[in-house]
């Protein structure tokens, strides 16, 4: 097969789909891989290495797009890509097509196979491919929170983690899964107070042995979720519903009542954002707004700050799934991996994950039947 590794163009998106050691694995499987020129340059890969780990630099995105059997990128593609697929072709990246109902036109137009990292579960339901990019976004928003809090941001001045006879700010993060827990151990290192929400009281039975006693745990209700967003300083949104859109967790009446230079950071705005006053995405380069007071931050690819890190994090789970694709083919794999089944969102000009087609009110198709 030929696989194309495109250079990313999302705003401050560094990432790469795939590293040298992602690309010798292929080409010793018998496969060729394209890789767009300066494809790796902002996760401090050069077109050298790449080359030697055998892949052939490509000039332009089109050269990618007019000759892969498989095109593997990190983030959904842009408008300006959308008429650049072929029919057929197999798309492996984070798609959150939920809350996107252009791109997932775009993708049934097209007739593209689209395989999303998010959905792709493991036997025990856990996300594999979405759990070390949640492990970055959920560290970097406690940091980004406790920069943005700082007064010369627009912030109320408040270290997170006090000093001594100093109180320490409050941290109210709302849902304890993977993002969660990363930015309550964030939080806790930096010597803040920490409060987790969550529907779940196993999870947060779990998350009091996880942490010791050392954070406090509420189950999240409008009542608890109101009464939590006054006292916060920072207020951390790590709502996921699998392929869904997020519900609108925090209330607009709820963020009226939060103190002046408090800061919200929305982690769920790929999947559509779960704070009602959060209704756009921002960017690295613009990342924050201000409503009623309160500092707003909703980048979409947090986890593009540091390519380093994520790449390489990325990568290291997304390769076994690809590699499989292309030995078997497409279709044999997904048929014979259900893990991998679970993550197909679009095929044939259908739509295959129930949430996408619920949250876009579009017909469901069972992948299987399709497939078969």
């Amino acid at each position: 097969m030929i696989i194309g590794v495109l250079k990313e163009i999302k705003n401050n998106e560094n990432r790469v789909g795939l590293t040298p050691a992602g690309v010798s694995a292929l080409v010793k499987n018998g496969h060729t891989v394209y890789v767009e020129t300066k494809a790796g340059l902002g996760s401090g890969i050069t077109n050298e290495e790449y080359v030697e780990a055998g892949g052939v630099i490509k000039e332009k995105n089109t050269d990618i797009f007019d000759t892969s059997d498989i095109i593997v990128k990190v983030k959904e593609p842009l408008e300006c890509e959308y008429d650049l697929f072929k029919e057929g072709q197999t798309l492996y990246t984070y798609l959150h097509l939920a809350p996107n109902e252009p791109l997932t036109k775009a993708l049934l137009r097209k007739k593209v196979t689209g395989i999303a990292y998010e959905t792709v579960e493991d036997k025990d339901g856990s996300l594999p491919l979405l759990v070390p990019m949640s492990e970055v976004a959920g560290r970097m928003s406690t940091q980004v929170g406790a920069h943005l809090l700082q007064k010369y941001t627009g912030g109320m001045g408040v270290l997170l983690g006090g000093v001594p006879g100093v109180l320490p700010a409050e941290v109210v993060i709302i849902g304890g899964g993977i993002v969660g827990t990363n930015a309550a151990k964030m939080a806790l290192g930096l010597g803040a107070r920490v409060t987790i929400l969550d529907i779940n009281a196993h999870r947060l039975a779990q998350l009091d042995d996880i942490f010791g006693g050392r954070v406090s745990t509420l189950i999240c209700n409008d009542y608890n979720i109101c009464q939590m967003v006054k006292k916060a300083d920072l207020l951390i949104g790590a709502v996921l519903v699998k392929g869904a859109k997020a519900p609108k967790i925090v209330k607009e009446e709820m963020v009226k009542t939060m103190k002046k230079g408090s800061v919200i950071v929305d982690v769920a705005i790929d999947q559509g954002g779960s704070i009602e006053t959060i209704d756009h995405i921002t960017t690295h380069d613009n990342p924050c707004y201000e409503r009623y007071g309160v500092i707003h931050y909703s980048v979409a690819n947090m986890p593009g700050a540091v390519p380093r890190t994520s790449t390489y994090a990325l990568t290291g789970v997304t390769l076994p799934y690809l590699v499989k694709m292309a030995n078997k083919g497409v279709k044999e794999a997904l048929l014979e991996d259900k893990r991998l089944l679970l993550g197909l969102n679009t095929y044939d000009g259908k739509v295959t994950y129930d949430n996408v087609a619920t949250g876009l009110n579009l017909e469901y198709y069972d992948p299987m039947t399709l497939l078969k």
